[in-house]
């Protein structure tokens, strides 16, 4: 039913049949490759309310992590093999063609060449998409942009604790916006020339929360 190509390698098209809805391609690493697209091979459909889910096992893994999927209305893919996480969801069904991610797998572990074990599950087409978007939930969750002046200060590999810095950030904003003038409203221009103020500082001087007079 379904064929994998990488790139500079013959087609495969013989998958391992482990059950009636579940297939396997085995991927050695060496040559490296970091992108792997899977097809409906020409005349095949899956039955109807059903997606063929992509999962890949990296040599060395004990899981597989699901990769993204394909379907009728969309029979072929090309998903990138992540080294750490077997690649984030997102690719074919649901979701973009060539998802980014870091690096390939390892080619060779003591001089023996490993392999990437591709699994193909048919399964309900709701319940892949289900899947699909708690995959994107959790690798949302995961690579959250930190606030913005907590990433100038990693950036300057600052030792100081998070509590102490977050509470030496909103010193800083309080007294900026105290020099505004009295009463509980503050415009909004004096929050966006505190933040200004703000990043311009920690631009010149990274480690200036560091210091007790960090006004």
């Amino acid at each position: 039913m379904f064929g994998v190509i990488i790139s500079g390698r013959p087609v495969l098209v013989e998958a391992q049949t482990i059950s009636a809805t579940q297939f396997a391609f085995t991927l050695p690493t060496a040559p490296p490759f970091s992108h792997i697209v899977v097809f409906l091979l020409p005349g095949t459909t899956l039955p109807d309310g059903t997606a063929a889910a992509v999962y890949a096992q990296l040599a060395g893994a004990t899981e597989f992590k699901l990769l993204g999927a394909i379907a009728n209305e969309k029979p072929s893919a090309i998903f990138k093999v992540n080294k750490s996480a077997g690649g984030p969801a997102g690719g074919g069904l649901g979701g973009d063609d060539d998802a980014m991610v870091d690096e390939g797998p390892s080619a060779l572990e003591n001089g023996t060449v490993l392999s990437v074990t591709l699994g193909i599950s048919v399964e309900p087409a709701t319940q892949v998409l289900a899947n699909l978007e708690q995959k994107k939930a959790q690798e949302a969750a995961t690579s959250a942009v930190p606030l913005a002046g907590l990433e100038l200060v990693r950036k300057g590999n600052t030792t100081a604790e998070t509590k102490v810095l977050a509470q030496r950030i909103i010193k800083n904003c309080y007294d900026f916006l105290a020099s505004w003038g009295t009463g509980d409203t503050v415009p909004l221009k004096a929050f966006q020339a505190w933040w200004t103020k703000f990043e311009g500082k920690m631009e010149r001087d990274p480690k200036f929360l560091e210091r007790s007079d960090s006004g």
